[in-house]
């Protein structure tokens, strides 16, 4: 197969896109926002277009046998297990050489794109194949996003990011050793930064049926397009508040929450959980 360098559209994320796929599992745009810097430092393509890729030899050498795998070690390109420090700064030139020995096994040794998904794990993400995954990868950042969702679903790890039980997620996302290299408190750090950061407003498209009943609670303080959702609720049933739909959760939206609580026999506490969540569904 020819891959023209790895080089495809190289399309990037629009603003949109992140509130969008986050809303299919119940978070905001800072949890998708955290995962993504963290992972591949928030952009999912080199400075030449190029997936971000990070080739593993010690991934390299579980998908090969025999022949294929002397052959891996005795050019550098494989061993056992993980080794710190063995990284170059440009994987491309090891996974060419990769490639020559075994396509699909070095395309599964790779982790490409704003996740860092692991070819290996290509099923998990949604494709029939690693290569079909680097395709898809070449082309649009969103396919990165897209997979990166599909494989948190898969592997149960949603959970985690809904309720930033941030060491499981790390645990799941990059494996036993995620302490070593501080992933859980990167991502804490992470989404502490972009929880003050304005997010982009979204609303699911009409028609798309009953909202998503995150797990994540928001009351006041709380910023971002799950805010702004809960705010469009409420104006719907005729609770007017000053700065409409803004995505900020400020003291005439908490007023404002409470009168819809109370109207529908719930506790007037001003907090937004699953309870609340669940009765404007």
């Amino acid at each position: 197969m020819t891959w023209n360098g790895f080089r495809g559209a190289a399309v990037r994320l629009e603003d949109i896109d992140l509130p969008r796929l986050g809303h299919g599992i119940g978070v905001g745009e800072d949890e998708i926002h955290a995962l993504l810097d963290v992972e591949a430092a928030g952009v999912g393509f080199d400075r030449t277009g190029r997936p971000k890729m990070l080739f593993e030899p010690h991934v390299f050498h579980r998908n090969l046998f025999s022949a294929a795998r002397e052959t891996a070690v005795a050019q550098g390109l494989a061993y056992p297990k993980w080794k710190p420090g063995a990284y170059p700064a440009d994987s491309y030139p090891r996974l060419a050489q990769a490639l020559e020995i075994d396509e699909t096994a070095a395309l599964k040794a790779a982790s490409w794109g704003l996740g860092q998904i692991l070819g290996e794990n290509h099923a998990a993400a949604g494709f029939a194949s690693p290569q079909a995954m680097v395709r898809a990868f070449m082309d649009d950042e969103d396919a990165h996003l897209e997979s990166m969702v599909r494989f948190l679903v898969t592997n149960g790890l949603d959970d985690d990011l809904r309720e930033h039980r941030w060491e499981g997620l790390a645990r799941g996302y990059n494996g036993p050793g995620y302490a070593t290299h501080g992933y859980h408190t990167r991502l804490a750090a992470a989404y502490a930064k972009w929880s003050h950061i304005p997010d982009t407003p979204f609303i699911p498209p009409a028609g798309e049926g009953s909202i998503v009943i995150p797990r994540t609670r928001i009351g006041r303080g709380s910023r971002g397009s799950l805010v702004v959702i809960w705010q469009e609720i409420l104006l719907a049933a005729g609770l007017s508040f000053d700065g409409g739909a803004d995505g900020v959760f400020g003291g005439a939206t908490e007023t404002a929450t409470k009168s819809w609580q109370r109207a529908h026999g719930l506790v007037a506490d001003g907090v937004v959980g699953p309870k609340t969540w669940g009765a404007a569904g």
